[in-house]
């Protein structure tokens, strides 16, 4: 798939695929495990198409250019944001409004949304470059009135993969 997709084209194109695959593990192993599965093949998913955009940094990964990306994740709207802070060492904003939220209610997966998109904010940091910190309290997806995104770089000394 195209890393130049609008991230919201390509979450429901796999939610559209992992409704299936959720419906028939909840029929098979019930609500808990069908949830662990979704879970922790989505975060692999993530970590991998991290791991993508990060191979294709020409100049190795940074706050900076992960601040870059951001675009796909807004595009369409899918995203209304405040932006709190941005620079070399933090990027701050606030989600006011998130489309994905919206659709996954729409496609009847409200139950599992955190598990196909919140929780791929903090795992796609470990694939893209671990350097980057990431912390969030709270998300419309569970009921809060907006959620509140903290990256921070902090680098550890270990290689990242940069050159």
């Amino acid at each position: 798939m195209s890393q130049n997709l609008p991230i919201i084209q390509r979450r429901r194109i796999e939610a559209e695929i992992l409704k299936q695959v959720y419906e028939t593990a909840k029929e098979r192993h019930g609500l808990a495990e069908a949830q662990t599965l979704i879970g922790e093949s989505v975060r692999r998913a993530s970590i991998a198409q991290a791991q993508q955009f990060a191979a294709s940094e020409p100049e190795g990964t940074s706050l900076e250019s992960f601040i870059q990306l951001f675009d796909l994740w807004t595009a369409e709207d899918a995203l209304t944001v405040e932006v709190q802070h941005a620079d070399a060492e933090r990027f701050e904003f606030n989600v006011v409004r998130c489309r994905y939220a919206e659709m996954y209610r729409e496609m009847g997966l409200g139950d599992i949304g955190h598990l196909l998109s919140c929780q791929r904010d903090g795992t796609f940091c470990e694939g893209y470059d671990p350097d980057i910190k990431f912390e969030r309290t709270q998300t419309l997806m569970q009921g809060a009135s907006h959620c509140d995104f903290r990256y921070a770089y902090k680098p550890t000394g270990k290689p990242t993969g940069k050159s």
